[in-house]
């Protein structure tokens, strides 16, 4: 048998059965990332982006290849999550691009697509790493092409792809020491391999394993990463009304007979509320407070200079309306109006009910769900930004496997939109409080990236297999410190493994250490760690948010 002409028909079976088959092993795809932290999720990104490509085809199936090749490309940019997911759906959008005129394409065509799919997936990522899945479709691709100047079946073709695609994913050790020190391939190479085993199935009419039963995407998507943070908590419950933001701009009478210190500044507020941030420089110092008395918060703030960019909103009612509660305290009841068009938006992404309520607390418009174990889709983001209805949004991932997706996001949105390439949840805290809407916007963007240059992460999770790695001998279920996405720590105990990573990274520049605790956290391993703080680095101010987080107990925030 073989096949010297492929319409879409067939190619929709082939992206089907490639979806399926890289259903059916995406745990193991997850299995092979390098760091043995819980959140290792290439498999279901990849599985998750790739589903949501088929299901556009399932819709559009039709004899006209180059149609059924824009669906793929549709599905899969608009569902592309985490980078593996985002260098995927950008294989097959350059291929899409090649066969988008033709009814039918031959063996040399489907090679050359394949190749032209290499070329698009490498532009698009800013700074290439061979030994990942760039390299298994690029060497697999090459192969392809010159099969198909010896053979004109795509039979053969895709055979000589996919043999090549294992023998360049067994190959990535070498290009990665990384991989080689850990044992593993590459796991997104890994998940292209499974995508090309589903269509060689096709094309030569064999059946792969069924896949076992799973969610499908729709409930994977729609199920507790999509539900409204704020619905696990009473309206009764918060203790401090009002969100208080504003900025003094300091004037030179006022400082001269109140003397600015920044240490002083947030003491004395911090007696007046709780989530409480501080930013100053030389000209202005800004705030952001839950308090319930704002109007002593600012009276203390006009001490130092004139109040500038003032906000209090009562967050009381704001929850009422989010959780969708029909009457406020007062009896009144609410509708919400049409979002006004705004100047600014900020668009953020967090995981853990206190993180996203500590973004929008400090400005952010809209928080996306998302980080750990689910990585928002491009389609997610877009929504996100037209929902917060401004002329320039910024976009803060929090996490470099959301970066890509967000400036995919960027490309295809009709709005304007700015991405601040944030890797963790403190670089977008400070990047934020970096943000003044009173400035221009390449001011802001000037502003908010330097910020990520002055603020060390840290993180305590824990392994969920052994591993070697760094030169650490690790066991599954020991506590790992990790200091700027390096894993530097390792200890039995959560909070010996808190303790010896901030040994690790405080030191005589640091002035700020904000903690962030985790829904696996109690109060009295928060109050141990502050009091070793305390203790061994006395100079070091700290501020405790519960940012009721998963997998991650501890986040770290060090300036």
């Amino acid at each position: 048998m073989s096949i010297t002409a492929l319409d879409g028909k067939r190619f929709a079976e082939m992206v089907i059965q490639g979806a399926n088959h890289l259903a059916a092993n995406a745990k193991m795809v997850d299995a092979l990332n390098v760091f043995p932290v819980p959140d290792g999720d290439t498999g279901t990104n990849m599985n998750l982006s790739m589903t949501s490509g088929a299901k556009e085809v399932k819709n559009n199936v039709q004899e006209h290849i180059g149609k059924v090749g824009v669906s793929l490309s549709k599905g899969l940019l608009m569902g592309a999550r985490g980078n593996s997911g985002v260098i995927l759906s950008q294989l097959f959008r350059g291929f899409s691009k090649a066969v988008e005129s033709k009814a039918e394409i031959s063996a040399k065509d489907f090679a050359q697509a394949l190749d032209a799919g290499v070329e698009t997936a490498y532009k698009a990522v800013m700074k290439p790493v061979e030994g990942t899945i760039l390299t298994v479709a690029k060497d697999s691709a090459k192969k392809g092409v010159q099969a198909s100047q010896k053979s004109n079946d795509i039979i053969a073709v895709m055979e000589e792809v996919v043999k090549e695609a294992k023998a360049s994913l067994k190959r990535t050790p070498d290009l990665l020491p990384v991989l080689k020190e850990v044992g593993v391939v590459d796991s997104g190479g890994q998940g292209l391999v499974f995508v090309y085993e589903g269509f060689l199935a096709v094309l030569k009419g064999e059946k792969l394993p069924e896949s076992p039963i799973t969610p499908s995407m729709d409930e994977m998507v729609n199920a507790e990463h999509h539900k409204s943070v704020q619905s696990h908590m009473n309206t009764a419950d918060i203790e401090f009304g009002y969100c208080t933001e504003f900025m003094v701009r300091f004037e030179a009478d006022k400082v001269t007979k109140h003397p600015f210190d920044e240490g002083n500044f947030r003491n004395d507020l911090s007696k007046l509320g709780d989530s409480l941030l501080v930013i100053a420089d030389e000209d202005v110092v800004k705030v952001h407070i839950h308090s319930e008395q704002p109007g002593e918060v600012l009276t203390y703030g006009q001490k130092y200079g004139n109040l500038i960019n003032m906000k209090i909103e009562n967050m009381r009612q704001q929850h009422s309306n989010i959780v969708g509660d029909t009457h406020t305290a007062s009896g009144t009841n609410l509708s919400e109006a049409p979002k006004e068009l705004q100047e600014y938006g900020i668009v953020t992404v967090s995981m853990g009910s206190g993180i996203a309520e500590l973004f929008k607390s400090i400005g952010a418009h809209a928080v996306i769900e998302g980080g750990q174990t689910m990585n928002p889709s491009t389609e997610d983001i877009v929504k996100a930004v037209k929902e917060v209805n401004a002329k320039k949004v910024f976009i803060l991932p929090n996490n470099k496997n959301i970066i890509m997706a967000a400036q995919q996001a960027a490309d295809v949105s009709d709005e304007e939109i700015y991405v601040i390439p944030s890797k963790t949840v403190p670089q977008g805290l400070s990047a934020l409080l970096a943000f003044n809407p009173s400035t221009d916007v390449r001011a802001n963007e000037s502003a908010m990236m330097d910020a990520l240059q002055h603020v060390k992460t840290g993180q305590i999770t824990f392994a969920v297999r052994d591993t070697q790695i760094d030169g650490l001998e690790i066991e599954k279920d020991d506590f790992m410190g990790i200091s700027e996405g390096k894993i530097v720590i390792k200890n039995k105990d959560k909070e010996n493994a808190a303790k010896d990573l901030l040994s690790q990274m405080l030191d005589e520049d640091s002035e700020i250490l904000t903690i962030i605790y985790g829904e696996d956290v109690t109060e009295e391993e928060v109050t141990s760690l502050t009091q070793f703080v305390e203790e061994n680095f006395a100079d070091v101010e700290i501020e405790v948010h519960n940012g009721g987080q998963p997998l991650y107990s501890f986040i770290f925030s060090i300036e």
